[in-house]
């Protein structure tokens, strides 16, 4: 059986659910194609097809023949996504407040009156009605050549390929109720006296309205694609590569596997590689959660995006491209927002439809009013045609729900809540379970200092810039922790540093010798630690990573390090509960610690030990 293959088009002109079903349509015609998701959040098409049997040109070219010029997505192509989207909603934002401004004068002037009495005769008596209207004609006008612009270069030339959109309708609408207005302005004849009537603030209002709806769906396109770019940026560009007896810096998209690359303290590792030299800790919270950074030697797998310790490592390149795991977690993130709801279906479904319908319906208007009208026929004929034009021209169906849908959505994004499948946020009121991810999402995500206890007679403070002193001087994360809860203290020069492997470390502090770490330090050092026998087993016990201080010998203290639990999730998991809800963790932390965290919050169901596919199957 053949391999699927997944390819991914950039695609523009796509401005409403109309436009994605003939994206949709026009792709799924082309032989060879199996599946097809339109991503409206950022402007892209991931199409699936058996491996090899189709070049990604002839799929792009499907799409600019069906009028929605596509062409293959690349890594630039995402990271310049955000910013285009932000760009395109300043720029729609200043055209909707240019259009507000011109079309609520021309609204006051015809609508006034109907609003606050006495406007009708305070216009007659001062610029008059037919002041007014000319008035209105000009602003209408300013507002159509500029703000309202893009409607008739967009619709129109949609209208003559016989593929109308919303684009068209808004185009024929607002065309028709100006050209009209202007007709029974400069030309009342033409018209029944009964017909004599403006309807500019129609078109104005109709345009600044839509205007509105645009500015909102880009700005939630912008906070939609939020999580992807900030996904696309945890991965380098370059990599340091060895090409003969030098290290030269290439694109990452040139590595090969089998590459040598080279890895300095404090740069995130630009691929999935395997340590052939040196050794580090190594940052994973961004692929498994757990936020102590591991210690990784020698034939250790390391993850491209995840970020390197103060070592420096050489390593042999084993994924690229699209085969790396952050690859993999980019394209799961992009197959979530992609997704459509099945409401979001049948709505695109009778968009795709409802423009060539409200032509039909204004032409079959026109032609029975030609038949079976009053004279003049003719005029009455147009006045009733156009009407239908205006009437069916603000579509809710087609712009507020799309819109509504990537508001919602991008607000997830951008609270870190995203949907793997199209009927999940549909299905949303009627889960029985929540399922939480824990660092970061339950905690800080960050190691920080939850304890110190000093010995009956020692001051608290001054233990801490004690050992602050000592820790300053290591790279290791628990030693940052350490130096942050003391970040608004003067702390002693501290001299003679030295780490001991695996039990701690050691200086000289204003002449008195300090030791910090485990309890097999304390024990080589024949230090008694039994007073903290109980509040050790209790920390311990919760996941947190205790260890002892000792002074010139003498036990000093008890230090404790943890992930701290946000200080609003036991709230927030109270609310769940009270909603009749139950709770679930997933996590790639330890059992130990998240059973812990559970105890603490309340949490129903724990899931630990797995990586993001692990999650994933978790929650089926």
């Amino acid at each position: 059986m053949a391999l699927d293959q997944i390819q991914t088009l950039s695609v523009s002109g796509m401005t409403c659910g109309g436009c994605a079903a003939r994206v949709d349509k026009a792709l799924r015609a082309v032989p060879g194609v199996t599946e097809v998701s339109v991503n409206l959040a950022d402007d892209t098409v991931m199409v699936t097809h058996p491996q090899g049997a189709l070049r990604i040109e002839a799929l792009a070219k499907a799409s600019t023949d069906a009028g929605y010029p596509a062409t293959p997505a690349t890594k630039t192509t995402a990271q310049d996504h955000a910013s285009l989207k932000r760009e395109e909603a300043d720029e729609v934002g200043r055209a909707f407040k240019i259009a507000a401004a011109l079309a609520l004068p021309v609204v006051v002037l015809a609508m006034g009156a109907h609003m606050i009495p006495g406007v009708h005769m305070l216009i007659g008596n001062t610029i008059g009605h037919q002041g007014s209207w000319l008035i209105q004609f000009a602003l209408t006008a300013i507002l159509i050549l500029g703000p309202g612009r893009r409607f008739y270069a967009i619709g129109i030339p949609a209208l003559l390929r016989g593929a109308p959109d919303m684009n068209s309708l808004v185009a024929l609408g607002t065309g028709a109720a100006f050209t009209y207005s202007t007709v029974a302005l400069f030309l009342p004849s033409v018209l029944p006296d009964i017909a004599r009537e403006v309807y500019f603030e129609a078109a104005a209002a109709i345009i600044a309205l839509i205007l509105l709806g645009r500015w909102l769906e880009a700005r939630a396109k912008g906070r939609t694609g939020a999580a992807i770019q900030k996904l696309i940026g945890l991965q380098p560009r370059t990599a340091r590569v060895k090409r003969g007896a030098d290290w030269v810096e290439v694109d990452i998209a040139d590595l090969r596997v089998g590459d040598e690359i080279l890895i300095r303290p404090g740069e995130r590792l630009p691929t999935d590689a395997t340590i052939i030299a040196g050794d580090s800790r190594i940052d994973e919270s961004m692929i498994t959660g757990e936020p102590m950074p591991l210690r990784k030697t020698v034939g250790a797998k390391v993850t491209g995006g995840t970020v390197n310790g103060s070592g420096s490592l050489t390593c042999r390149v084993t994924s690229v491209g699209d085969d790396t795991t952050l690859a993999q977690i980019i394209r799961m993130v992009q197959q979530a927002q992609g997704a459509r709801l099945p409401i979001q279906g049948l709505v695109d479904r009778v968009t795709l439809w409802f423009v060539p319908a409200v032509l039909l319906l204004a032409t079959v208007t026109v032609l029975v009013w030609a038949i079976f009208g009053p004279s003049p026929v003719l005029s009455h004929a147009l006045v009733a045609g156009v009407s239908v034009l205006i009437i069916a021209c603000p579509c809710a169906m087609g712009l507020a729900t799309p819109t509504s849908i990537m508001v919602g959505t991008g607000r997830a994004a951008e609270m870190g809540v995203l949907f793997r499948k199209g009927d999940a946020l549909q299905a949303l009121s009627g889960v029985d379970i929540v399922a939480f991810d824990k660092t970061g999402t339950l905690t800080e995500g960050r190691p920080a200092m939850t304890a110190l206890m000093p010995v009956q007679g020692r001051s608290r403070d001054t233990l801490l810039a004690q050992i602050a002193a000592v820790e300053v001087q290591s790279e290791h994360p628990i030693a940052r922790a350490i130096v942050a809860a003391a970040k608004n203290m003067t702390l002693p020069d501290a001299k003679g540093f030295h780490a001991i492997n695996g039990q701690g470390v050691t200086a000289s502090v204003n002449g008195q010798d300090i030791h910090i770490g485990n309890a097999r330090l304390m024990a080589d050092l024949d230090i008694e630690t039994e007073i903290f026998q109980d509040q050790f087993d209790d920390r311990a016990a919760r996941g947190e990573t205790v260890f002892f201080v000792s002074v010139q010998g003498n036990l000093a203290g008890l230090v404790a390090i943890s992930d701290p639990i946000k200080a609003d999730s036991k709230a927030a998991i109270a609310a769940l509960h009270k909603r009749g809800l139950k709770v679930a963790m997933i996590t790639g932390d330890d059992a130990k610690t998240a059973q812990s965290v559970a105890a603490t919050l309340g949490i129903d169901h724990v899931v630990a030990g797995v990586l993001p596919d692990g999650k994933i199957a978790a929650l089926d």
